[in-house]
C-alpha cells in the first residue's frame, strides 16, 4: 500500500501542524473542519509558519508556495472519500472520538487507515469502534507539531503489523522520530508529563509557591524550557484533566487523581490561551483550540 493523500480532521492547532508537516513532505492533504472560520485560521497559521521558516532559509518561497498548493480545505468528511490515511485532531473526548472514526469507516476506502491523535484514550477501545480495527493506529504528534520532532506511534491491540510499519515510516518521511508505544491509558509521554503538570497545581492549589514561582523553578532548578503552569496553559486545562481522569479511571491508582484546583478552573471556562485565562491571563491574544 501506498500513501499518496492524507486527510485530517480537526483544524486547531493540532490539526493545522499536522496539516502543515505532512505537506510540507511532499504529501497532499485535504484538512476538514465543520466550522469555516477555523479553516480560515488554520490556513493564516501555516501561512505564517511557512514565512517564519522562508525568513529564516529554512525553506525556499517556491517551497513554501507549493506546500499550501497541497492543502485543501473542506468542510463535508466526504472529502476524505479516496484518502488513503484519515488522522483525527478533535476534541479529547472518547465517545465523540468513536462516533467520528464510525462515520469514516462508512465513507473512507476500505484500504483507508484510521489514525487517532488522542493523547491518552485507548486506541483498541476506538479500533473497535469500526469494521476495520486491524487498520486503526495512534499517531500521537506533540505539540508545537511544526517543531516538536516525536511522534508516539501506538497499535492498537487488532492493527496489523504491516500497518504499523507503514505509519511509523511515514513519520520517518516526515523528519519526525517515531517511538513505539504500547497501548496503555496515557501511553509514555502523558504518563510522565501530565502527573508532573498536576502536581505543580497541588504545588500552587497548597500555597507552596506561587505560578510563577513554581515555573521559574522548573526552568531554572530542572532546565525545562517552560514551566508545568505555563505548558498546562498551552496545552489547554481541559486536556489536562481529560488525560489525568483517563490515567485515574485506567489504572485506579489515587497518584493520578486530578487536583481540585485544575477541576475547578476547568469548570469555570479558564482553559488555558485558548481561552484567554489559565494560570496567566492571555487576554490580549486569544489563541484558537
Amino acid at each position: 500500500m501506498q500513501i499518496i493523500e492524507v486527510g485530517v480532521i480537526g483544524a486547531g492547532q493540532m490539526g493545522n501542524g499536522i496539516a502543515q508537516v505532512i505537506a510540507q513532505a511532499g504529501y497532499k492533504v485535504k484538512l476538514c473542519d465543520l466550522n469555516a472560520a477555523a479553516l480560515e485560521t488554520a490556513l493564516f497559521t501555516i501561512n505564517k509558519n511557512l514565512d517564519f521558516l522562508v525568513n529564516k532559509e529554512k525553506i525556499s518561497q517556491d517551497q513554501k508556495d507549493e506546500t499550501l498548493t497541497r492543502i485543501e480545505c473542506h468542510q463535508d468528511l466526504s472529502a476524505l472519500a479516496n484518502s488513503d490515511l484519515v488522522i483525527e485532531a478533535i476534541i479529547e473526548n472518547e465517545k465523540i472520538k468513536s462516533d467520528l472514526l464510525k462515520q469514516l469507516d462508512g465513507i473512507c476506502k476500505d484500504t483507508c487507515i484510521l489514525a487517532s491523535n488522542t493523547s491518552s484514550i485507548s486506541i483498541s477501545k476506538l479500533a473497535s469502534a469500526t469494521h476495520r480495527p486491524e487498520r486503526v493506529i495512534g499517531l500521537h504528534f506533540m505539540n508545537p507539531v511544526p517543531q516538536m520532532k516525536l511522534v508516539e506511534v501506538i497499535p492498537a491491540l487488532q492493527t496489523q503489523p504491516d500497518i504499523f510499519n507503514l505509519c511509523f515510516a511515514l513519520m520517518e518521511k516526515l523528519e519526525k522520530t517515531p517511538v513505539r508505544v504500547e497501548d496503555i491509558p496515557g501511553f509514555a509521554a502523558n504518563r510522565i508529563l501530565i502527573p508532573m503538570i498536576n502536581e505543580a497545581i497541588f504545588c500552587l492549589y497548597e500555597g507552596v509557591a506561587s505560578a510563577n514561582e513554581i515555573d521559574t523553578i522548573s526552568q531554572l532548578g530542572m532546565s525545562h524550557k517552560m514551566g508545568p503552569l505555563a505548558l498546562a496553559d498551552l496545552i489547554g486545562l481541559d486536556t489536562c484533566l481529560s488525560i489525568m481522569e483517563v490515567l485515574y479511571d485506567g489504572f485506579k491508582d489515587s497518584k493520578y487523581r486530578p487536583c481540585p484546583l485544575l477541576v475547578k478552573m476547568v469548570n469555570a471556562g479558564q482553559l488555558g490561551r485558548k481561552s484567554g485565562q489559565g494560570f496567566y491571563s492571555y487576554l490580549d491574544k486569544k489563541v484558537q483550540a
